[in-house]
């Protein structure tokens, strides 16, 4: 039987020596956990400043908020630049092009995440 790129395949995957039983696995090491893609579709549009993350998030510790961002530009999802040298200095995060490849993916999420409030949630103005 030929193994098609749409199924997750019997052979492991080996990167940066980190092996995976499947690609989905890879897929959500990169993207998964309750912050990172929301982080990423919060700077699909647009780079931001740390703070403007924090206001467009106000779920997320400063804490997770930092740490995620630290390993969303370790696998170069996303860039942080530093302007500036001494205090205070201006921090942009934006996406890398690697990060840019899952825009399609972080769309999909939205519109079934549209669909799942829709038949079952109730919208609440805050």
């Amino acid at each position: 039987m030929k193994k098609t790129s749409f199924e997750c395949q019997d052979d492991f995957v080996s990167i940066d020596n980190k092996l995976y039983p499947c690609t989905v696995s890879i897929a959500m090491d990169l993207i998964g956990g309750k912050w990172k893609t929301v982080i990423l579709y919060h700077l699909k549009d647009a780079s931001k400043r740390y703070n403007q993350l924090r206001k467009e998030m106000p779920g997320v510790t400063e804490r997770t908020l930092s740490l995620q961002l630290k390993q969303l530009e370790e696998d170069g999802l996303v860039s942080r630049t530093v302007f500036g040298e001494k205090p205070p200095i201006k921090v942009i995060y934006s996406l890398t092009e690697f990060g840019r490849s899952c825009i399609p993916l972080l769309n999909s999420i939205l519109e079934w995440g549209n669909q799942i409030a829709e038949l079952k949630g109730t919208f609440v103005k805050s």
